[in-house]
Formats: structure tokens, C-alpha cells, sequence
């Protein structure tokens, strides 16, 4: 049976990024790192609802040379630890390499899913830049997209907008428990017309009349008991 994910960008969505100019950068070490309010509780609402957490971020400052790859395998492995992270993903190469890893190319979560055997229709990306957006409509996940106006390119397609890690959290958790809830609606109902159906039995004569697929409870004439016609169930 495949899992499902909820992918997480790193800069902007789980820690702060450093500003300049408009454009988001992220910490050069880990003393550092900052994480966003929120975002541990947010990751552990997740994981109770049952989803893996795995973290796809692009550093290419580590191909730049402005970023020391023992530093941000040090930041990954707290984030692992601190947030109950599944797995990291990272793609520290930049444009130039033409990697099929590096956002917005899904090569990341095309990687994570056949190395954890996650349902990538049922999973979803969380960033807050175009690439991450274009990422995971590419690998075919929901995206959620934050948008903190940073000057660059704005994300196109089909995405949600977000105000945080803790609002997609929140979203994600409640339609997961909607769509639980609905099975269990339809079994109800059913069970209520059974019940409604054998105690008005018991009272005389019920006469069945088909009507949009369902039988209806109609008064019997003769009887003193009032049998209420029963309302269709609209599902």
C-alpha cells in the first residue's frame, strides 16, 4: 500500500530567510537558523494524521561556493531531528548544471516517492517560491503555495494560497478528517432508514413506493399512527 507525503520546502517555509532586496536567501550556518512559529506543531500534526514529512530544498550557494555543504548537512540533521523529519531531500547544484533535480524539475519528490513508496496524487508540497509550486504540480502533488511578495516571479496553475506551514497543516489535517467523516455519514444514514423502517413496521402496514432510487415511508390509511414520509438523502 503507497503512503502518502507532505513535501516541505526549507527557506521561508520551516526557517526564516534572510532578506536582500526583496529576494529571499537562507542562513549561512546553523547558529543561524531560525525556525518559523509554528512549525513544529505543525509537523507533528502531520505525522499523527498519518503523513510522511519529507524536506525538498534546492542550496545551490553550495555549488556557488558561498555555502559549505558540511554546514547545511549540519542544518538538515537538526531539522531531522527537531521536527521528526522522514527524509531530506537536496538538490545543491544551479541552473547551469541542468540537473533534473533542481526545483522547479519534481526530481526530488519523483526520487522521495520510490524511495519511500509515496502516492504523490495523494500528497502535497508545501514552499513559498514559484519553484516549489511548479515542482509539485509537475510530480502531480497538491501545492501549497506562501506567498510573502518576495521580488521574483509568482507562481502559475492550480495552487492553494497559505499564510504559514501552521495554516497548511491545518488545512491538510481537516479535509483528511472530511474525507474520513463521509463514509461514516453515508453508514449512519443508512443505519437511521433501517431503524425508522422496522419501528414503523411494528406500528401496521407499510407500503413501499419507489421514488429516485429510494423507498419512501408513506402514512397507511386506517391506521392512527402517522407514518412521516421520509426525505431522500442528497449525498
Amino acid at each position: 500500500m503507497k503512503r502518502h507525503a507532505v513535501f516541505l520546502d526549507r527557506d521561508g517555509v520551516i526557517n526564516r530567510v534572510v532578506l536582500r532586496d526583496g529576494r529571499p536567501f537562507p542562513p549561512s550556518n546553523l547558529a543561524g537558523l531560525r525556525i518559523l512559529p509554528g512549525v513544529r506543531e505543525a509537523c507533528r500534526s502531520l505525522r499523527e494524521a498519518g503523513f510522511l514529512l519529507i524536506l525538498a530544498t534546492n542550496q545551490p550557494d553550495i555549488a556557488r561556493r558561498k555555502a559549505d555543504a558540511l554546514e547545511v548537512a549540519a542544518i538538515h540533521e537538526h531539522l531531522r531531528r527537531y521536527l521528526g523529519l522522514d527524509g531530506v531531500k537536496m538538490c545543491p547544484h544551479d541552473d547551469a548544471s541542468g540537473c533534473g533535480c533542481r526545483k522547479p524539475k519534481p526530481g526530488l519528490l519523483l526520487e522521495a516517492a520510490r524511495d519511500w513508496g509515496i502516492d504523490l496524487a495523494a500528497s502535497y508540497f508545501v514552499g513559498d517560491r514559484w519553484r516549489d509550486v511548479e515542482a509539485g504540480q509537475r510530480a502531480g502533488c497538491r501545492a501549497m503555495f506562501i506567498d510573502y511578495h518576495y521580488r521574483e516571479r509568482r507562481p502559475e496553475g492550480a495552487f492553494i494560497a497559505v499564510q504559514s506551514l501552521r495554516d497548511a497543516a491545518l488545512r491538510i489535517v481537516g479535509e483528511i478528517g472530511r474525507t474520513k467523516k463521509e463514509p461514516e455519514a453515508l453508514t449512519e444514514t443508512g443505519a437511521v432508514f433501517e431503524e425508522t423502517h422496522r419501528a414503523h413496521a411494528a406500528l401496521g402496514k407499510v407500503e413501499n413506493s419507489p421514488q429516485s432510487g429510494r423507498d419512501r415511508l408513506r402514512r397507511v390509511p386506517g391506521r392512527s399512527a402517522q407514518v412521516p414520509e421520509e426525505t431522500p438523502c442528497h449525498v
